[in-house]
């Protein structure tokens, strides 16, 4: 099962817009979460959208925060993504007049509404000046 990475990459690469002093083009973004310039683009355009950054067009153009990573959290990412769900996995619905799976998905349902509560309460308590103690820059070249 293909595991969804946009939540960490783009915290991944909001925290490197803190670091940087220029505006970050979506090449170079791209090249630092091994996607294509066009996928950043869309992604950074739903970060936009909620005010968490700014883009610029033409020559020394590209992307910049517009708040500090103090004033944005885990789960301001997470629903900015339009996440449904933190979880990959699901419920089956292809017996459905079968007992046995209503009491299999009703079992992992409330297993997985309980986790993902916790888990979005959690998100919503970090901000991602965390994600960024202990990164130090030596220069403003790319890190990676």
């Amino acid at each position: 099962m293909r595991k969804d990475s946009r939540l960490s990459r783009v915290l991944h690469v909001l925290v490197h817009l803190d670091a940087s002093d220029a505006p970050v083009t979506s090449d170079t973004m791209a090249s630092m979460i091994n996607t294509n310039p066009v996928v950043v683009r869309r992604t950074m355009g739903l970060m936009r959208d909620r005010g968490y950054v700014t883009s610029v067009k033409g020559h020394s153009g590209g992307w910049s925060l517009s708040k500090p990573l103090n004033e944005i959290t885990l789960l301001d990412v997470h629903t900015a993504l339009g996440e449904n769900s933190v979880f990959t996995i699901g419920l089956t619905d292809e017996h459905t007049q079968c007992p046995i799976e209503h009491a299999v998905n009703a079992a992992l349902k409330d297993v997985m509404n309980e986790a993902e509560a916790l888990m979005l309460e959690r998100f919503g308590e970090i901000t991602l000046d965390i994600l960024a103690v202990g990164f130090q820059r030596p220069d403003n070249a790319y890190t990676g």
